[in-house]
């Protein structure tokens, strides 16, 4: 049947509707990333240059000192108390998700530049003991249900801190993965089984700090495109990024076309 003048102006609504909606949902202009990086590769470090002001919610004991300039300016402002966690009575996560919802029903996240937590893996493991000492097993050994658990809670957090107004980047460890059809071995998040695939699934971005040597030495990188190895990743820098970036969310997002006028350095 063909169509009338009438329904296809509501057409031509309909779609002018959804295409407002898009321009309107601050998810699309903020950037939200999973770095990865074995110890001392500079996935930390690397918040200097995100979007400022920066809240980090550390979880890795010591993490922040390498961030210590952008502190004392009041660039970067860390929370440490989630970093003093004893799996005989644990505190952290319980802490976290107190505070979490304080940030969110104060509108924080609407004041500041990115939310970063680091690490993420350091986050799971003080969920699974917030887990164990609900179930009266405290420093005990987790069953397959308390993975479970720990598997959809994750899934849930991740999921929000994914619609925050606000950048958000997670550090993350990595841990070495044998696939025992192909004996090939893979680099991928240190975290608990199913989610190493369900977090990063929900990010835009993934990316691995590394290092490369050069006739100058060793040099830190972000590698942004998996290279069999290392799972990686970018949507926002697909045409315009090279496997092999300097590891600068600032220059990242300029070269994106993402780093808007006003932002802080």
């Amino acid at each position: 049947m063909a169509a009338t003048k009438e329904s296809r102006l509501k057409a031509k609504q309909k779609l002018e509707e959804i295409m407002a909606y898009y321009r309107s949902d601050k998810g699309q202009q903020t950037f939200n990333a999973i770095i990865a990086g074995d110890m001392g590769t500079g996935k930390t470090t690397i918040l200097r240059t995100a979007r400022k002001p920066v809240l980090v919610h550390s979880f890795d004991p010591g993490g922040t000192k390498v961030l210590r300039p952008e502190i004392e300016k009041g660039l970067i402002i860390p929370d440490t108390r989630f970093e003093a966690e004893d799996p005989k009575n644990p505190t952290a996560f319980r802490l976290w998700e107190q505070e979490f919802k304080q940030l969110r029903e104060s509108g924080v996240f609407e004041e500041i530049g990115t939310f970063a937590i680091d690490s993420i893996t350091t986050f799971a493991d003080a969920l699974m003991n917030e887990i164990l000492r609900k179930a009266g097993r405290s420093n005990g050994v987790p069953y397959q249900q308390d993975y479970l658990v720990q598997i959809n809670v994750l899934r849930d957090y991740m999921k929000i801190l994914t619609t925050l107004p606000c950048d958000v980047i997670l550090t993350a460890h990595l841990d070495p993965l044998k696939d025992e059809l192909t004996g090939k071995v893979a680099m991928q998040i240190m975290v608990t089984g199913k989610l190493r695939v369900k977090i990063p699934l929900l990010f835009d971005e993934i990316y691995v700090a590394t290092t490369k040597r050069t006739s100058k030495g060793v040099e830190y990188v972000l590698l942004t495109r998996n290279d069999g190895y290392y799972q990686a990743r970018t949507r926002i820098g697909r045409d315009v990024f090279e496997t092999y970036e300097k590891p600068d969310i600032e220059y990242l997002l300029k070269k994106a076309g993402m780093w808007k006028e006003g932002d802080k350095a």
